[in-house]
């Protein structure tokens, strides 16, 4: 049984990774596995030998000696249990996505067109890399690249030289997005999973996040396609006079979520939905005041009768959490029968240790760079979900800050590889090919130079 449940998950894991190819949204093989294993699980609860505690981190004693009912019944809180993480991640993920929408439906982004004075190219260049490292450690790496992208349009009108700031761009949203803790959903799962904390996560990975933006942004500065000046755009009017508060208002109040979990100890999602009741509140004083939205046409003009909070709920990316829940859920499976726990231990026995002092369980760091190249290929989200069900180290434990480094950065190798990757790949239709000629190596060198940084920083602290 246990054969054909990691047969069921290798086939939905295809299906997923190869959805372009498919043409079907990722989200419908992730539930259809999520339902499948638990279903397999519940048919065969007899026949199996172990089951894991995830609470305990262990495996069961005297399982074995169960009763049908008492296993029904333990089958019931265990996954009761998962969708309990899952779901804190879930409500914090809906949490983050509704802010990001409202300063969106008040134009609010467009404030961040201010910062750029200059006609350079390569001033250009690392303008939109820090703003891209600096936002997507606020509001995630793929909503910074695609407000980022979007502004790039109205700045860079030549496509030929777009195309490769996007690709920068890409690179630096996912180094911005592994060094905090909202900043990439593979850093959120492991903050909510309690295996990192916010200022130990921030000390260990802020600067080899940020020498993996700068060697990639540094180099392609040397390049010819940075040379020289853009055409000047004319500057068009702000959509709304209350954008600039709604974005300080709103990045604030994700920013705040750490700080509150901090002081009260409550689960991430808690200080969330805090903070989407101050920024809801603002957004409908706002949205009733007289001549808040300009130019208004009878599009917008009937939107302005309907709350702001109800029009950013109906924009948040549903088939993205239901995405989320099905792959955890389904990884979830795996771990409660102990498959991702004695995988881990024969990888530990198996893999070869290299460089100097490793984690309280010697993994090797082969293993986690292997990971991080994986998920070039491979969502990050289920390596990093199985990661939380095969290793046992402690919270903070080095382990864990290599693997948030890794699976956040080493997506940006393959333009399929990071969510931030994909969604420009569909604003900028940018091929595939292209990307891993010109980009690809640029964010290798990047990736390895972070992964380096790290290791000296573990060694010498």
């Amino acid at each position: 049984m246990e054969t054909l449940l990691v047969v069921v998950f290798v086939v939905g894991y295809l299906a997923i990774t190869l959805e372009h190819n498919l043409k079907i949204d990722k989200l419908i093989p992730a539930l259809a596995m999520m339902a499948v294993l638990w279903a397999l699980i519940a048919f065969g609860l007899d026949g199996f030998t172990s089951w894991f505690d995830s609470s305990e981190h262990h495996l069961m004693e005297n399982f074995n000696t169960f009763g049908h009912a008492e296993k029904l019944e333990l089958l019931e809180e265990t996954l009761l249990h998962h969708l309990g993480k899952t779901s804190e991640i879930l409500v914090f993920l809906l949490g983050a996505m509704t802010i990001v929408e409202i300063i969106d439906y008040f134009d609010g982004f467009s404030t961040i067109k201010t910062f750029v004075k200059t006609r350079s190219k390569k001033k250009i260049l690392w303008i939109f890399s820090f703003l891209a490292f600096i936002l997507s450690a606020i509001i995630d790496n793929l909503t910074a690249t695609i407000v980022l992208i979007s502004i790039l349009q109205k700045i860079v009108k030549d496509r030929d030289t777009r195309i490769w700031y996007a690709g920068l761009i890409i690179i630096a949203a996912n180094a911005g997005g592994a060094w905090s803790p909202i900043g990439d959903v593979t850093t959120t799962m492991l903050w909510i999973g309690k295996k990192v904390t916010t200022a130990n996560l921030i000390e260990h990975l802020l600067l080899p996040s940020m020498l993996c933006m700068v060697i990639p942004s540094l180099i392609a500065s040397f390049l010819p396609v940075f040379k020289g000046k853009i055409d000047a755009e004319e500057e068009e009017p702000p959509k709304s006079r209350f954008g600039a508060k709604m974005l300080y208002l709103g990045l604030g109040a994700i920013i705040f979520v750490p700080i509150f979990k901090t002081i009260t100890h409550l689960p991430p999602y808690v200080g969330m939905m805090l903070s989407l009741a101050v920024v809801s509140t603002f957004a409908e004083i706002f949205s009733s005041a007289k001549f808040s939205i300009s130019n208004v046409d009878e599009e917008s003009d009937a939107a302005s009768h309907h709350s702001p909070v109800h029009k950013a709920l109906t924009k948040i990316e549903l088939p993205s959490i239901l995405f989320f829940l099905g792959i955890l859920m389904a990884v979830a499976a795996l771990e409660s029968l102990g498959l991702l726990f004695n995988f881990a231990e024969g990888l530990k026995q198996g893999m070869p240790m290299i460089g100097t002092e490793m984690s309280s369980t010697h993994v090797s760091d082969l293993v986690i760079l292997l990971l991080g190249v994986g998920s070039a290929v491979i969502d990050n989200v289920p390596l990093v979900a199985a990661s939380l069900g095969m290793f046992s180290e402690p919270m903070n434990d080095q382990l864990w800050h290599f693997i948030a480094y890794s699976a956040g950065t080493g997506g940006s190798m393959l333009i399929i590889g990071s969510a931030a990757g994909v969604v420009a790949m569909g604003m900028e239709k940018i091929d595939f090919f292209w990307y891993l000629r010109k980009i690809s190596w640029l964010a290798f060198l990047g990736f390895i130079g972070g992964a380096i940084c790290f290791m000296i920083m573990r060694n010498l602290f």
